[in-house]
């Protein structure tokens, strides 16, 4: 849009507070909010930043939608923000990163990790330390029996599977627990992550000094290691956090801000004690006072699905006082310390913040370099193919947020088989291209698209991205030079390049994460089981459907072989032989 067609959309709209949408095509550019959406709106055909100013000559049309007060207009901004995702905002990207654990919604609940939960289940989290809560997770399993397995599996069972055996489920699938008991094992876990520490560390307590008097040394070092990250699961052992005597919970936040990006640290405390502390990355506004900003932008989106604390302790006061006054009205306590505890806080969340940022090297000079329309790559997604002179095919999509890899974010897929590796990157482009405007990929858009190969699988992948409109960059990085290939050119950047080594991370782990499915497929599904006499492709389906892999089927007895269709004891004799 030009400055005359600004101002002539400008005149149209309300003089009422709201939120204004700049928008081009089906994406959102821009969205802001306003006490006056006719005047706000009419400003941007004098844009006051060349970044503005991009953001305007891309816009197509100008939305709105009329609020009744100002505070309504701040929470519809942040959440239309964390929505859409516009480019050409201060955007919370990471909100979402941190594990959590769930108890599902169903009459016998399922207990795992996960970073996305269903609406429905019962949720503790986040925590930051994924592995303490792997360990902690399966510790519950061990002792109260709960079930992991998914409902398909669940409702499809006749007799008990192998986590029954190994005493990691109490089989309620089966009746080998009535519903009633399983419900009160349940909420033994449910106390456990309310704070209750002694329903899990008591018995694991005295089953490691059983294991000891036992001389089972290994096992009782085990549980000693589990009773530990039990133990220290709640934060024992946090410095206190003196505070008003009215106030239960209390966040810190520390920015500190690198080139064009912030990251913002949130220590978080409850009853007196730290039990969280977050990192959250935003693109660093332009301006002055750009500290400001950021906190402007992070207390309104993140704590707009968000509980309130009872007081938010900063660095300095955010640059925007329509936030401070939501916080205000709602009952949370804003303040800048000077001296004391709370400014030692601030001064430990913004060591956190810096820490953080210091590892972030390369992804702003990636953007630059590539000419990306965003201050930094903040999220790249790898794609390779494997396969074996055309069978076996398989693709692997991987992620990479803020420099680090994000494993739950990780896809893979089987491709035809065929030996052309062009039509197998288009494929396998497609089909995430496809998933994501059709909405049925929960992962949001990435920032780059990173292609494993040189200018022929850069060339199919970009087919792909223009056949289904999928509109997102992407490049290659061919092995041999090491040569950044995109459309319109070919970098060769020097070997010590830390925007070099950002691509290099990605392209490694996407080929290792393809290789690793495709061996998986060639060595264990193809050579193991369908070498076998008598089992072809429909009775090794039914053998992994109801084993779930090739281990399960090792680990299964002659008996259970042959309950399987298609499967008698001849078979089930050559599988334990083969096996």
């Amino acid at each position: 849009m030009d400055p005359a067609a600004v101002s002539e959309r400008a005149s149209a709209l309300p003089s009422d507070p709201g939120v204004y949408q700049f928008v081009a095509g089906d994406a959102v550019l821009y969205v802001g909010k306003a006490v006056d959406i006719r005047a706000r709106v009419r400003s941007y055909a004098d844009p006051r930043s060349e970044r503005i100013s991009r953001m305007v000559d891309r816009a197509e049309h100008i939305d709105f939608a009329v609020t009744d007060t100002e505070t309504q207009a701040l929470l519809l901004e942040a959440n239309l923000i964390k929505r859409h995702q516009p480019r050409y905002n201060v955007r919370l990207k990471d909100d979402k990163s941190y594990p959590l654990v769930q108890l599902t919604a169903h009459a016998v609940p399922r207990i795992e990790v996960t970073r996305d939960p269903e609406d429905s289940a019962t949720v503790f989290g986040p925590y930051t330390d994924k592995g303490r809560v792997e360990t902690v997770v399966k510790a519950i399993r061990e002792t109260y029996g709960l079930r992991g397995c998914s409902d398909h599996k669940y409702s499809n069972r006749s007799r008990p599977c192998l986590d029954y055996e190994m005493g990691l489920c109490t089989a309620p699938c089966t009746g080998e627990i009535a519903e009633r008991d399983y419900r009160e094992d349940v909420e033994s876990a449910v106390r456990f992550f309310e704070g209750e520490t002694g329903v899990l560390a008591d018995p694991l307590r005295r089953e490691m000094e059983a294991a000891a008097q036992d001389a089972e040394f290994e096992r009782a070092a085990n549980l000693r290691d589990r009773l530990e990250a039990v133990e220290s699961f709640h934060g024992a052992g946090e410095d206190a956090v003196s505070s008003q005597s009215d106030e239960r919970a209390i966040d810190v936040l520390g920015v500190s801000l690198r080139g064009d990006s912030a990251t913002v640290a949130r220590l978080h405390a409850e009853r007196g004690q730290l039990v969280d502390r977050t990192r959250h990355h935003l693109d660093a506004p332009e301006g002055e006072d750009r500290t400001a900003a950021v906190l402007s932008a992070f207390l309104a989106q993140f704590y707009a699905e968000r509980d309130l604390p009872d007081a938010v302790v900063l660095s300095e006061h955010p640059d925007d006082e329509d936030v401070v006054a939501w916080l205000e009205a709602e009952g949370v306590g804003v303040r800048i310390p000077g001296a004391g505890r709370e400014a030692k806080l601030v001064e430990l969340a913004l060591k956190n913040a810096r820490r953080r940022a210091g590892r972030d090297d390369g992804l702003a000079t990636l953007a630059r370099e590539l000419d990306l329309d965003v201050r930094r790559v903040a999220r790249i997604e790898g794609f390779d193919v494997s396969h074996a002179q055309g069978k076996a095919v398989v693709g692997s999509d991987v992620c990479f947020v803020e420099g680090s890899a994000e494993t739950a974010d990780y896809r893979r897929r089987r491709l035809p088989e065929r030996n052309d590796d062009y039509a197998n990157m288009r494929d396998l482009v497609r089909w995430r291209a496809t998933r994501a405007l059709e909405g049925r990929d929960d992962r949001p858009d990435p920032d780059l698209l990173l292609i494993d190969g040189g200018k022929g699988q850069l060339n199919a992948a970009l087919d792909a991205l223009d056949e289904t409109g999928w509109d997102v960059p992407a490049v290659g990085i061919a092995k041999d030079r090491e040569l950044v290939v995109t459309p319109d050119r070919t970098f060769d950047w020097p070997d010590d390049a830390p925007h070099l080594h950002v691509l290099q991370r990605v392209r490694d782990e996407a080929h290792r994460f393809a290789v690793q499915y495709h061996q998986t497929l060639r060595d264990e599904v193809k050579t193991v089981l369908d070498d076998v006499p008598g089992v072809g492709e429909k009775t090794r389906r039914a053998l992994l459907t109801r084993f779930g892999s090739v281990e399960g089927v090792r680990e299964a007895s002659v008996e259970d072989l042959t309950d399987v269709p298609g499967v008698g004891e001849k078979t089930a004799d050559e599988l334990k032989r083969r096996l």
